[in-house]
């Protein structure tokens, strides 16, 4: 394209438009900024589960232009969600200083604790943009204090269903919404402020597109919201014409939802590729599930997009247009597009993040040196509820379970061991503030030696925690993805290890009088409950082989004080010949707890010399011995 061709198409030159692209970033950034450092909810402040999105008025059909560096689930649903929400309310019916929110999963995707915030901003009485935040409120009723359950049976269960109503009228509070809200939620207090903070944060948005507009003109910034919807469908289109033209199927297996276990819920992927266009045929998957634990479309087509782009353009930035040369087609009704009142889509990323798996499985083949492995695979939600001794109701949501685990490899290096879902590109909330707000220890979160997945670039490891409760207390926990492993290898590298969870009762973790942590050998967990995991029947030890133990099997997990929960992720796949991998990266990992000896030589043909754990820098590669069991 020419630069006058540019100009007539955009309304502004290329250097322009990339100043104010970039200045939008910033808009979104800086909101984003002042958001968390006022935040009062947890899962806000520790988590960063919110986003904000600039999109462009009803005549351009609403492109989601610039999103902020925040949760990408958030981020793929925003577009159709803002869209959908002005059009029922009518865009004609908003003026200057409205706040416009939305909850329903059906209409806006995630689930009822997502609440999104619009607030368009107008030049001369005309819309020419809007400034949103979809931010994770700590309850929205319901039948479980936080709405973490894979166990409610439809939407009604979920929580309050917000349609398309105002917030803020021409800047003054709407009270009957307020009311409605807070009349429908445990903690009221936590949310008040936060809800003030938003408002404020979408008025400095709007502020700063107005400074925008000013300086360049309303054509100029309306040029640039379709130029960065475009620039990122051109990388998608280039980037989906370089692979070869092909019908390519992966899957992936959900245990069971929250009913029973008699259920295997799987999910199939066709990718249909041809020249520069690829649809993404999902009619093999189950049935949606009995409970919460289904997707809508919106979420499913988040994953899609989720997925592509890391595997063929992770450069790309996330728009509007990264879905512009993407089909989907998906029967009503199924896992990955539910249908109300059942299906309702509380735990919806636990289904979505394996569609994104099975487009990893469907695509790495073809892929090779740039194929990425697989994840842990499942958040293994931990929350729980109780009271203290003086009558205080506590509640944690999402802090102490599984939440946290490794990434799978890829071509250019390791996999990380400790970060979050591909799809939840949250935070790591901190120790000491979990340990203030809610009474629990936290006694390990650290790598498990022999979890990752082998390869010439090794998977994350998985993540071990130990989390001592020192109340009673009711826990609600999701394991999801046991049965086979989610760290699918990549380019010949070998699959993650299988993790699990397990209660030790007080009288069994009996911490005080140990006056030691509790080892990961084998041999500790005869005594234990087990959650959700395959493991030995009378040993209760990991057995990829063994029994299925059930994560719903109970409504919820009572404890007594002291007891104990530990969660062992899934490890993360590995890239690359694993005997290929330079003997000093092996001897690093063993001297790491990464592998141990046994693994070194087993997985990497690699012998070590040695005591790792009394003396590891002392540790070698016995070079004749490896290049022997390498031959």
């Amino acid at each position: 394209m020419s630069d006058t061709e540019f100009t007539q198409r955009y309304g502004t030159d290329r250097f322009t438009a990339s100043v104010i692209t970039n200045r939008l970033h910033y808009v979104v950034e800086h909101m984003s900024t002042g958001f968390l450092r006022e935040a009062f909810s947890p899962i806000i402040r520790d988590w960063y589960d919110f986003a904000c999105t600039i999109s462009g008025p009803p005549e351009q059909d609403y492109p989601m232009s610039v999103v902020s560096n925040s949760l990408v689930v958030f981020l793929g649903t925003m577009g159709d969600a803002v869209r959908n929400t002005v059009i029922e309310y009518g865009p004609e019916n908003l003026r200057p200083g409205d706040v416009l929110i939305g909850n329903d999963p059906y209409r806006t995707g995630t689930h009822v604790n997502d609440v999104l915030f619009i607030y368009p901003v107008f030049r001369d009485d005309t819309i020419v943009s809007f400034v949103n935040i979809r931010a994770h409120q700590l309850d929205m009723g319901g039948t479980v204090p936080g709405g973490f359950s894979g166990t409610k049976n439809n939407k009604y269960e979920e929580g309050l269903t917000i349609p398309p109503v105002l917030l803020y009228r021409q800047g003054e509070p709407v009270r009957s919404t307020f009311s409605l809200i807070f009349d429908n939620s445990r903690f009221g207090d936590i949310l008040l402020p936060d809800f003030k903070s938003i408002y404020q944060q979408l008025h400095l948005g709007a502020r700063l597109i107005g400074e925008n507009i000013d300086r360049y003109g309303s054509g100029a910034f309306l040029g640039t919201l379709q130029y960065a919807v475009d620039t990122s469908a051109e990388r998608m289109r280039e980037a989906i014409g370089r692979i070869p033209d092909g019908d390519y199927v992966g899957t992936g297996l959900v245990d069971a939802d929250g009913l029973d276990e008699t259920e295997e819920f799987r999910i199939k992927v066709t990718l249909i590729k041809r020249g520069e266009n690829i649809e993404a045929e999902l009619s093999g998957t189950s049935r949606q599930a009995r409970t919460s634990i289904n997707a809508s479309m919106l979420d499913s087509k988040t994953a899609v997009g989720v997925a592509i782009t890391m595997l063929l353009a992770p450069e790309t930035p996330f728009t509007s247009g990264t879905w512009r040369n993407i089909d989907m087609a998906c029967p009503p009704g199924s896992l990955l597009n539910c249908m109300p009142p059942e299906g309702a889509s509380m735990m919806f990323w636990e289904i979505t993040t394996t569609l994104v798996t099975a487009v990893f499985d469907a695509l790495n083949p073809v892929l090779g040196e740039r194929a990425v492995a697989g994840d842990y695979g499942s958040l293994n939600l931990h929350n729980a509820t109780g009271v203290l001794d003086d009558g205080t109701p506590w509640a944690t949501a999402a802090q102490c379970g599984g939440e946290h685990g490794p990434w799978g490899a890829t071509s250019d290096g390791d996999g990380d061991s400790y970060t979050v879902l591909f799809m939840l590109n949250n935070l790591d909330p901190a120790t000491e503030a979990i340990e203030h707000d809610v009474p629990v220890v936290l006694l390990r979160k650290e790598a498990a030696t022999d979890t990752a997945g082998a390869g010439f670039h090794r998977g994350g490891a998985a993540t071990l925690r130990d989390s001592l409760w020192l109340t009673d207390a009711s826990a609600y926990s999701s394991p999801f993805r046991t049965k086979i492993p989610s760290g699918l290898g990549a380019n010949g590298g070998d699959t993650g290890r299988l993790g699990a969870v397990w209660i030790f009762p007080a009288e069994t973790a009996n911490i005080r009088e140990r006056g030691k942590l509790i080892p990961h050998s084998p041999e500790v967990y005869a005594d234990t409950v087990p959650v959700g995991g395959m493991l030995d029947a009378r040993t209760k030890e990991l057995d990829p082989d063994g029994r299925y133990f059930y994560f719903a099997s109970q409504p919820s997990w009572d404890t007594k004080a002291g007891a104990m929960f530990r969660y062992l992720t899934n490890g993360g796949g590995g890239w690359g010949t694993p005997f290929e991998r330079d003997p000093e990266r092996v001897l690093r990992d063993v001297r790491d707890g990464y592998v141990s000896v046994e693994g070194a030589a087993r997985d990497y043909g690699v012998v070590v010399l040695g005591d790792p754990e009394n003396d590891p820098e002392g540790i070698t590669v016995d070079t004749a011995a490896t290049r022997s069991l390498r031959a």
